[in-house]
């Protein structure tokens, strides 16, 4: 027989699951109602988000979840579904392009002044994501939080949501696949992720060496080497995918003509390839070109053949 812990345990696990189950049924709802109107959802966004969405229902219900009370190494399998994975697959399903592909105009253009105003950009910079994921992480696994979370419910759901949030708002603005009035550039998000990800590994070498109050050096052990290689693997993904949109976007493009090869970018080009605008910026620092050179000998050629004259 359940005891009233045990019911009050499951009960609490269905209503955390009840919003993304939700998410679930709007996400297919709006890719419908997107493909009536516009040309189709991709395929691989719709199974990334759906993907994203078990991630988190495997953290938050389940036997993960039940032992994650009690035996540290499933409670970092769950940080790493609900905090790393999950924010990964969730934010390349890019739930905000699809909803401003499915609502009306005038809704549109209000959900883009809201993720316009000052609060959002703050949150939505990478040094703030980064400080608000990782340091809450160091936050939690340093003092008495940790235990205080297994024995508030209460506290353990806000930390909980907390980590999922956190983690998609680091996660979007690190590869920045969603729509977002403010993209950082590659190299400052490049040079932030890098940080962030010295600062997880960092966290999770200190949980093997300074096991958190109530965890046995085992434990600690253990779990520090799941959160240091499964996190691993996650960001692995996160710059393979920060690395290919940069790429995509500055790579230049190459059109085939009847004159050959053209490169297609801001700048023009000869059909050998010649940047023509760097070549007009080396000659104006270098001096005058040979057309100017001659002209000027011409001149006092000129001037001298005037002056025996007179």
């Amino acid at each position: 027989m359940h005891t009233h812990e045990q019911y009050f345990a499951v009960s609490l696990q269905v209503l955390v699951a009840i919003p993304f189950l939700l998410l679930f049924i709007f996400y297919i709802l709006a890719v419908v109602l997107s493909n009536r109107k516009k040309k189709r959802w991709s395929v691989y966004r719709l199974v990334a988000w759906n993907m994203g969405l078990l991630c988190v229902l495997l953290a938050v219900i389940g036997p993960i979840a039940d032992r994650a009370h009690t035996v540290f190494s499933f409670h970092m399998i769950g940080h790493v579904l609900l905090g790393m994975l999950a924010p990964l697959l969730l934010a390349l399903g890019a739930p905000i392009t699809l909803l401003l592909r499915t609502i009306s105009v005038p809704i549109a253009r209000r959900l883009t002044t809201i993720l316009s105003s000052r609060p959002l950009h703050a949150v939505q910079d990478p040094v703030t994501a980064s400080i608000l994921n990782i340091g809450g992480l160091w936050l939690l696994y340093t003092t008495e939080l940790f235990p205080m979370m297994h024995e508030y419910m209460l506290l353990y759901v806000i930390i909980h949501v907390h980590i999922f949030l956190a983690g998609y708002v680091f996660t979007n603005s690190i590869i920045s696949v969603d729509v977002a009035p403010f993209k950082k550039s590659y190299l400052y998000r490049t040079i932030i992720f890098l940080f962030a990800l010295a600062a997880h590994a960092m966290l999770a070498k200190y949980i093997y060496a300074n096991p958190p109050v109530g965890v046995s050096k085992t434990q600690a052990e253990l779990g520090g080497m799941i959160m240091y290689y499964s996190g691993d693997t996650v960001e692995v993904g996160l710059i393979v995918i920060l690395f290919y949109h940069w790429y995509k976007k500055s790579r230049p493009k190459f059109h085939i003509r009847k004159e050959g090869f053209a490169i297609s970018t801001n700048k023009k080009f000869t059909v050998a390839g010649t940047d023509i605008e760097e070549v007009k910026r080396l000659n104006a620092n270098s001096g005058m070109s040979y057309r100017e050179i001659n002209e000027w000998f011409a001149k006092q050629q000129a001037k001298a053949h005037t002056s025996k004259k007179r």
